[in-house]
């Protein structure tokens, strides 16, 4: 039958109406609250205001700006007015980019912030459809065409008060079908399709998540760090809290995005969160911060650290074995450890933190094991924008560290062949999977959409398998395979998040062998901790290779995976993989495709006797200049 996310709040708001929803501070970090009475109510408000400038049933309506209150009044202010919500993300910076996904989904309003609204005012000339601009933010001077969001619910007041059945058709044209989303994928091609959510595609995956993980307590919030725009937040954070009568915060407002990145500490003390949602790049920050703040305890705490996690890794195991069998014999081990430093480190975090849920990319086992160790797990999840997006997820009752969790309840999942066969247990292929989360398609490009939904089967283009207790394990994208020169297929993720863990050195590393005798590898060094071992190029390089030995027999990491897709090469990058340069996107992943063909001279070089050097002339330049 299907629902609303017009209902899905009602049926909130009559369950937990004054229970706090939205935290959010707007100066320093003073937070205040918004209950779902009042969130629903602005929204019916902000809803009126839009009818009332003319916004019609089914028109598209684009909202750029940081997380905040007004993101979400907005976005269900949008949804009740019959209307589509299109979420960009703040990290768009091309003319191209923010043009192409605002006039491809012919949005006749945009609602932006005010760090968003200076990104668009250059460029209101090549915004061909848009009307209005709702600037989000009061502390910003209004130019043409745009209105502030508190003008906004005064029109929505009076049209309430002369014509409030007005409001009430309206949301009764909405159907659980009925369009909510065009959330555009996140710029690995030129032109990025729309991917069609419904209502109800979110309502089902939402239900689907929180049964997953066994419910959601009302009272547990959540610092919502992840981009607001991005499927993950967007669901998991944004309407699963919702769903519960649970609370979101934003973090604390800043003049500039590395501002509000500054305020991440101090808001986790201000929240104190229940749980957090992570993607591995946030991950990796958090770890380092906690190891740093470590170190600078002296070399005895530190010692007492790293014994700590090595006895943990061991009793813990995979987490679905953790202190069975000899590993009992450890409980006290592991007692007395986290009472001396585990604890202490969970208490300078966020005293309050259960879990972290791990999302948008693979996470790499080591993190897994260092969140499961300190006593705040890091359950690993999966999914895609095109699945609403959660298709599978780890829990605090089924965990196995390491893979993808099981898939969500009321959903179908299938290994298959090329040909969409099903595979065995424990055979590797194409994930696929059909139920209510899957997208009604893409916005404008039908012949994509036929492409990705088969009989009503998502191909998910991830390589996978399932085990035979149930749990998914993600091996990479099908196009980002390693192929060797016979034929042999691997996907590279898992070793490049390994190297880029494990390697204080190498902060990024991208993988390639196109049906080559050996593999490749394209690297970023961090400079800072090599200069403090060596400021000699070629000791440097020494180092590098050094690393990647370790993956060889012999090395520290010998039989995490097969000798052949360990790289046998390597070029030194001097420039990191950035947004700013377009290789990495707006959800932290690199864009693969981009690298290749940006730094196609440097991987052919690899394959010369010369190029294969660790010690080539090319890398020793560029260590040369990293090192000065």
């Amino acid at each position: 039958m299907g629902k609303t996310i017009i209902r899905l709040l009602n049926e909130t708001v009559e369950k937990y109406g004054q229970n706090p929803y939205l935290y959010e501070a707007r100066s320093n970090i003073e937070y205040t609250s918004l209950t779902f009475s009042e969130v629903k109510e602005m929204s019916i408000r902000f809803a009126a205001g839009l009818i009332a400038m003319g916004i019609d049933a089914g028109e598209r309506v684009s909202l750029m700006s940081e997380g905040k209150n007004n993101w979400v009044i907005g976005e269900l202010g949008v949804l009740h007015a019959g209307a589509v919500c299109v979420p960009l993300s703040v990290k768009l910076e091309t003319e191209h980019d923010i043009t192409f996904r605002i006039n491809h989904s012919d949005s006749v309003m945009v609602l932006a912030s005010n760090q968003q609204i200076k990104k668009l005012r250059p460029i209101k000339k090549e915004l061909t459809t848009v009307e209005k601009y709702i600037l989000l933010d009061a502390d910003v001077e209004v130019e043409e065409n745009e209105i502030h969001f508190d003008s906004v619910l005064k029109l929505g007041d009076a049209f309430l008060s002369n014509n409030p059945k007005k409001v009430k058709e309206r949301i009764a044209y909405i159907k659980p079908d009925s369009l909510a989303n065009i959330s555009y994928t996140s710029g690995t091609t030129a032109n990025p399709k729309g991917i069609m959510l419904s209502h109800n595609n979110y309502v089902c995956n939402v239900e689907q998540a929180v049964d997953h993980l066994n419910g959601i307590p009302s009272y547990f919030r959540m610092l919502l760090i992840l981009p607001w725009d991005h499927s993950f937040g967007h669901t998991a954070g944004v309407y699963a809290f919702m769903k519960v009568g649970a609370s979101i915060a934003s973090v604390a407002a800043g003049k500039s995005a590395m501002e509000i990145l500054r305020n991440v500490p101090k808001s986790l003390k201000a929240i104190n969160p229940h749980l957090l949602m992570s993607v591995p790049a946030l991950a990796t920050n958090f770890r380092n911060n906690i190891e740093s703040g470590i170190k600078k305890q002296g070399k005895m705490a530190y010692r007492l650290f790293q014994q700590g996690l090595k006895v943990a890794y061991i009793y813990n195991g995979e987490g679905h074995n953790k202190g069975r069998g000899s590993r009992a014999l450890l409980k006290p081990i592991v007692a007395f450890y986290d009472r001396i430093i585990f604890s202490k480190i969970r208490d300078n975090f966020a005293s309050n933190l259960e879990y972290f849920i791990g999302g948008g990319a693979l996470l790499d086992i080591d993190l897994q094991r260092f969140f499961y160790a300190i006593g705040i797990p890091m359950y690993q999840g999966y999914g895609l924008s095109e699945a609403s997006p959660i298709i599978s997820a780890n829990s605090k009752e089924f965990h196995k560290l390491g893979s993808s969790g099981k898939p969500v309840p009321r959903m179908e999942i299938m290994i298959a062949d090329e040909d969409m066969n099903p595979l065995p247990i424990g055979e590797k292929g194409e994930i696929i999977i059909r139920g209510g989360n899957v997208m009604k398609g893409y916005w404008k490009n039908p012949e994509a959409t036929a492409e990705s939904i088969v009989n009503g089967w998502l191909r998910t283009e991830d390589m996978g398998y399932l085990d035979k207790d149930g749990y998914l394990y993600v091996l990479g994208r099908t196009k980002s395979l390693l192929i060797s020169n016979d034929g042999e297929k691997f996907s590279p993720e898992g070793i490049e998040e390994s190297i880029m863990a494990t390697s204080k050195y190498i902060n990024q590393c991208v993988l390639h062998n196109n049906q080559s005798p050996y593999t490749t590898a394209l690297l970023t060094i961090n400079r800072e901790a090599l200069k403090q071992h060596t400021a000699n190029p070629t000791e440097a390089a020494e180092i590098i290779a050094s690393e990647l030995a370790q993956y060889l027999k012999g090395g520290s990491n010998d039989g995490l995976f097969p000798y052949r897709w360990i790289p046998s090469a390597f070029a030194v990058i001097e420039e990191p993989f950035s947004e700013k340069n377009g290789l990495i996107n707006s959800t932290m992943k690199i864009v693969k495709h981009k690298v290749y063909e940006r730094y196609a001279q440097e991987i052919e070089q690899l394959h010369t006797a010369q190029g294969k050097l660790h010690n080539s002339e090319s890398n020793l330049e560029v260590f040369k200049k990293l090192l000065s």
